[in-house]
């Protein structure tokens, strides 16, 4: 069946889109790619899947499509699938942003698999990796010409190769997903001047309310200095003048206000260099791990102990595939999170756009960021049998894991490092999670030290669900099939117990389903026994479970993806399946039972001096 979502229709009219695609660097100068381009599908049988076809040469461009959709998603309007052996071709003509001088960068959000780019006809670069943006410089490319030509060449494999996939699959079908290929996120010009602001880290130190600041600049020369001014609503709050490239603490006025889920307050930020003036924004929070008031190994969140109670978020539309139809689709999502109780979502093996988390930060909801997996095709073993029975595998068995190739292994930690680098800035992004489930995993341990290397301001959850290699801030763990409680064993880790994947309850809504077959880990006939259900779960299984030191919780998941329909809305985000209220006190009452002042038993709050 073709769902629809209620920004379908507005996709397909003007600029898809068409909002500013990077808030935390924001400046004038742009213009917006998205929207009818020409497309092609040529023969491609390379045996390397890196290998792209030469941009330079392109053929008949026979159709169109509507960028950023992918040519398998409805709103791309091309109903076309890349497969293995072909190579997706595109093409427009555009105008530079208007200007005189100084440089034109190209940037696309995210291109799957592996691509090529011309320029009027001269190839300018390319990249491969389908979830992290790149940046291409085409001021040369550009000539003495008023109009201009772009063709962008792109071959994507799906699973056929060890590169990063997500939940992709040459096979889709109950957690795996629809194969996408080509432009899936905003493609965007932008003139900046010869010495520009090229990147901006923004990293809040809460304990002595300064925030650190780097202004990366390639070409800013030896003296230059840049004037960093932190404001609320146009009233300075901190300024200093820095130099580029140096990372340099800027100290804010008291009272610093702080950042929670609860109170989403960002402070403004303006940074100039030269002619260069970019505006941004921070938001002032710590992350770490204490003790609970019950005393049990918890998160903590500006110091204080923090219960994330939490959704898992793949970011799947089945108009748009991995792309949403709208940035109002986006808020849409956080916002029914929130009217539910839930203050974290954690973005499974997905990178959302950089607006997805944006919208986090001024709503105010926790982000739990997982890595995109890749490898080698899964062995049942290792990916499936744990939620049965996990056993404890060493994940240096390369081959047991998918991940025979040392130049797999090596691009995954590569992505890796360049996500967190990409999305270290965000506000509200608290949790790395490099591995999940055992896709694709190798060296866990140790790549919890690199995460933790380059970041440590926030926690690792190692590898989440089975295949526990010892490391990182969580024992993390998935429950569907057995009834949730926690062992002794967990309690004797100096980790925090987390539990990161569970539910699944699914109840699947007529005309409001995308496959033929419906699937879900225990299924509910009627809205009514869902949420009787879910209920159930809390009260019986899950407050008990964090009264005896369960310090997180993240359940499945916020909406149906394809045939799965365990989550709390429909595919197509037109039917909320539970009560929002009744699911609001559940999860009320667990803060409660975290914090010790409700009987986990009866559901009774404690009398205060009880508590």
């Amino acid at each position: 069946m073709t769902l629809t979502t209620p920004w379908s229709a507005a996709a397909r009219e003007g600029t898809p889109l068409p909002e500013y695609p990077r808030p935390q660097l924001v400046r004038e100068g742009w213009s917006n790619l998205n929207g009818t381009w020409q497309c092609a599908f040529t023969s491609f049988p390379s045996p390397d899947p890196l290998d792209v076809a030469d941009p330079e040469h392109p053929p008949t461009f026979d159709r169109e499509i509507l960028v950023p959709f992918s040519p398998e998603m409805p709103l791309s309007g091309a109903f076309r699938t890349l497969a293995e052996d072909e190579v997706l071709w595109y093409r427009r003509e555009f105008t530079a942003p208007a200007g005189v001088g100084g440089r034109v960068l190209l940037h696309f959000g995210a291109v799957d698999q592996s691509c090529r780019v011309a320029i009027n006809g001269v190839e300018i670069g390319g990249n491969t990796g389908g979830f992290l943006p790149f940046t291409l410089d085409i001021t040369d490319a550009l000539g003495d010409r008023e109009t201009h030509e772009i063709v962008v060449a792109v071959r994507d494999v799906t699973d056929k190769s060890w590169l990063s996939r997500g939940k992709q699959s040459s096979k889709p079908g109950g957690i795996w997903y629809t194969p996408q290929s080509g432009i899936w996120q905003t493609v965007w010009l932008e003139r900046v001047p010869a010495v520009a602001i090229d990147r901006l880290i923004l990293t809040p130190v809460l304990s002595s309310r300064e925030v650190e600041v780097t202004v990366v600049s390639h070409a800013a020369a030896d003296g230059t200095m840049v004037a960093v001014e932190i404001l609320v609503h146009g009233e300075r709050h901190g300024f200093a003048e820095i130099e580029p490239n140096i990372p340099t603490r800027v100290r804010l006025d008291e009272p610093v206000r702080t950042w929670t889920p609860e109170d989403p307050f960002l402070y403004d930020v303006t940074v100039s260099l030269g002619e260069d003036r970019v505006t941004s924004y921070v938001g002032m929070r710590s992350f770490g791990m204490g003790k609970s008031p019950v005393g049990h190994a918890c998160l903590t969140l500006n110091g204080s102990p923090y219960l994330p109670v939490g959704l898992l978020d793949q970011g799947y539309w089945p108009d748009g595939g991995l792309t949403a139809p709208s940035d109002e689709a986006l808020i849409f999502d956080i916002e029914l999170a929130k009217r539910m109780g839930f203050t974290m979502l954690r973005k499974h093996i997905k990178i959302e756009p950089l607006r997805w988390y944006y919208h986090c930060d001024r709503l105010g909801m926790l982000v739990w960021q997982d890595h995109v997996n890749g490898g080698e095709q899964y062995r049942a073993p290792i990916v499936t049998m744990p939620a049965i029975v996990s056993p404890t595998i060493s994940d240096r068995a390369y081959g047991l894991f998918a991940r025979s190739d040392e130049a797999g292994r090596a691009m995954s930690e590569a992505e890796l490092v360049d996500m967190i680098e990409h999305l270290r800035s965000v506000t509200s992004i608290s949790m790395w999670v490099p591995f999940n489930e055992g896709w694709g995993q190798f060296d866990a341990a140790r790549i919890a030290e690199v995460v933790k290397a380059v970041d440590p301001t926030r926690g690792v959850d190692h590898a989440s669900g089975w295949h526990d290699q010892g490391a990182g801030d969580l024992v993390s763990k998935h429950i569907y099939f057995r009834p949730v409680k926690i062992r002794r064993a967990w309690k004797r880790d100096d980790r925090v117990i987390a539990l990161t994947e569970y539910g699944g309850y699914s109840h699947a809504i007529k005309r409001h389903t995308w496959g033929a077959k419906p699937m879900g880990y225990k299924k509910f006939t009627s809205a009514g026994d869902l949420l009787n259900g879910f209920m159930r779960l809390h009260v019986e299984e899950i407050a008990p479970a964090i009264a005896d030191g369960l310090a997180a919780t993240v359940y499945t998941q916020l909406s149906d993806v394809e045939n799965e329909v365990n989550g709390m809305v429909t595919y197509d985000r037109e039917v909320v399946k539970f009560d929002e209220s009744a699911v609001r006190a559940i999860n009320d009452q667990l803060r409660r039972v975290f914090a010790g002042k409700s009987n986990s038993s009866t559901g009774k709050d404690r009398d205060d001096d009880s508590a």
